[in-house]
């Protein structure tokens, strides 16, 4: 006999009220961190927002004002102390972190417009130090503010696991930092900090557009998906919400994609 179905007593809700969150990596309204801080805001979250340099400063403090984000400071995180200077001002205003979006890379032009074979030492290390060891370095100043679990969340991309045209050394680059996400998982695990990443699909960002025939790559991604398409950054602020809420206390070490299934086709041929 089929038991009926019971009206719920309150509805299902990604609620993260009273939820304190850093988004690093906000460069302008089409940035994939923008959609996540919007989201994170709308569900209630109190923000900490950080920008570049004075040159995308004009670009990040508008959409600041729009999270009434109480924190807004400068965070190049090649410059000493100006990562130590936005947690310490997240102590002591806060006392704690909830949760942490990173969403920074970056190479030297030549470096990725060229072969990986050609990538220079520097700029190999510098790109390393930029967009994966910043996350290592986030991870360690969060871990105390997050003495109550907490969620560390970064972005990541099909080029880490299988060989993209034009991706060059952003590939292993990002590989280094999915596997960074695996090592930090295990070790902040037994403090109920959570390290994820999201693989998100093709979208049109200001950082994407440093990729040669990137069109090309919208392309594929559209005949090749399951979905025959690409996605859009709502899609991927949703999945950032979901990672920084309580429906995902499961879930660490994970790379989770959202891109319309494009990683599971391989080699198809239609």
């Amino acid at each position: 006999m089929t038991r009926p179905l019971q009206q719920p007593t309150k509805p299902e809700v990604l609620d993260l009220s009273g939820r304190k969150g850093l988004v690093v990596g906000i460069a302008n309204e089409h940035s994939l961190a923008w959609s996540s801080a919007e989201h994170f805001r709308n569900a209630g979250a109190d923000l900490a927002v950080t920008y570049l340099n004075e040159k995308a400063r004009p670009f990040v403090e508008p959409l600041a004002r729009e999270l009434s984000a109480p924190i807004v400071l400068p965070c190049d995180v090649s410059v000493p102390g100006q990562l130590e200077s936005v947690f310490n001002a997240i102590e002591k205003r806060w006392g704690r972190l909830d949760f942490l979006f990173h969403s920074i890379a970056w190479a030297r032009k030549e470096d990725l417009h060229g072969r990986l074979t050609d990538c220079s030492a520097d700029g190999f290390a510098e790109s390393m130090l930029i967009s994966c060891h910043s996350l290592i370095r986030m991870a360690k100043l969060a871990e105390p503010l997050m003495d109550q679990g907490g969620s560390v969340m970064t972005l990541s991309y099909y080029g880490a696991e299988k060989v993209v045209d034009h991706y060059n050394v952003m590939g292993p680059v990002k590989a280094a930092l999915e596997a960074s996400v695996r090592y930090l998982a295990h070790e902040l695990g037994p403090k109920g900090i959570r390290v994820n990443a999201i693989s998100a699909g093709a979208v049109k960002t200001r950082a994407a557009s440093g990729i040669e025939h990137f069109d090309e790559l919208i392309n594929e991604t559209t005949r090749k998906a399951p979905l025959r398409r690409t996605v859009d950054a709502c899609e991927v602020g949703r999945t950032a919400l979901l990672l920084a809420s309580d429906y995902t206390t499961a879930i660490t070490g994970e790379i989770l994609y959202v891109d319309a299934g494009f990683h599971i086709e391989g080699m198809v041929f239609h």
